[in-house]
């Protein structure tokens, strides 16, 4: 999800970029200094942009404490076929074939809490929950079944993983070279894992649906911000490493141990001001996905995925200690989301 943090007056030579103006920054934050008075001070904050990724661009200040609660709801759909018989020649399959409908809607509320240790450096913890559910409609075919239409239900709501974040702010910026903010987070699996919901049967589909990964994660990254007047511009790399776990029998099936596939985010976009309160950002996310392991050999049930998302984002400052943040997503893959929106409330303390 998106974050966002408050930030204090920047250079008279960005102030074009930066959400809040002079008036509205935050007390107790050096400022910079104009290019006319001299060189900034060492920890000149990056400049604010609209939030549409989940780094924040701008850490929060020292001794400062930011409540961010923020809902993101996420809709998909998608057709799947499945084919449980044998083909005699090539086209031509044996056995019963069915088409499945499925729409699938997850809402997600995080309360997240950032303190900042340094000028430089801030410490987050994110506490979600999730609520799922979804519908799939069946229709059999080439099995003598008439073509009847079957409709399933599911539904599932429970604690998220658990996750914590450290960021560090490498460098101070320059005309010449941008920011650089280094993130390390560690994820849970507090949440209830694919492995862990019943499986019906008869119909193959989980009666209940996941609301984790089921497994531990670290995950470091690097973010980059560079202000170019009157535009900053972003981009990030993460990469999360999930570490094995005996699964052993689930529903009847000896999984063994499982390794999910490594995950590879990066993502850019360019923020400009709309005035000395708004903001908005456009940007693009993408993530790779690779094949999970099973007992040391990849698993015949999983592909690689490719996740695309075109990220349009909005933020106000509604008063000088707090913003809201609006980010809607369109998904351009088939695996990835129709369409997310998140919508954010930081409150600095």
């Amino acid at each position: 999800m998106p974050g966002s943090h408050p930030c204090a007056k920047a250079c008279r030579c960005l102030a074009s970029l930066l959400l809040l103006p002079a008036a509205f920054a935050l007390p107790g934050v050096a400022s910079a200094a104009s290019p006319s008075t001299g060189p900034a001070p060492q920890d000149t904050p990056p400049p604010k942009v609209a939030p549409i990724f989940e780094q924040p661009g701008v850490l929060t200040p020292v001794g400062k404490w930011v409540v961010d609660p923020t809902f993101q709801y996420a809709y998909s759909s998608s057709n799947q076929v499945s084919i449980i018989g044998y083909t005699i020649i090539p086209a031509i399959a044996i056995g019963s074939i069915n088409v499945y409908t499925v729409h699938s809607n997850t809402s997600t509320f995080t309360l997240a809490t950032r303190y900042g240790l340094t000028n430089r450096a801030e410490i987050e913890l994110d506490i979600p929950y999730v609520y799922r559910n979804q519908s799939v409609l069946s229709r059999p075919i080439a099995n003598g079944s008439g073509g009847t239409l079957n409709t399933y239900y599911a539904t599932g709501s429970h604690l998220g993983d658990v996750s914590v974040t450290g960021r560090y702010q490498f460098n101070q910026g320059s005309a010449d070279w941008p920011y650089f903010i280094g993130t390390l987070k560690l994820k849970s699996r507090t949440g209830i894992g694919p492995y862990e919901v019943p499986i019906d049967p008869t119909t193959k589909l989980q009666t209940s649906l996941p609301t984790g990964s089921g497994f531990y994660g670290i995950e470091p990254g690097i973010t980059a911000l560079y202000a170019s007047d009157p535009a900053v511009f972003f981009g990030s790399f993460n990469y999360l490493y999930s570490f094995k776990r005996h699964i052993g029998v689930q529903n009847g099936i000896d999984y063994g141990d499982v390794t999910p596939g490594a995950a590879v985010e990066w993502n850019f976009g360019m923020g400009m001001a709309i005035n000395e309160r708004a903001s908005f950002s456009l940007g693009y996310d993408g993530v790779w996905i690779g094949r999970t392991t099973q007992v040391g050999q990849p698993s015949s049930g999983t592909l690689s995925t490719q996740l695309g998302t075109l990220l349009l984002g909005y933020s106000y400052a509604t008063s000088r200690t707090s913003y809201l943040n609006i980010a809607v997503g369109a998904g351009l893959t088939r695996d990835t989301p129709d369409v997310t929106l998140t919508v954010q409330l930081p409150m600095t303390f």
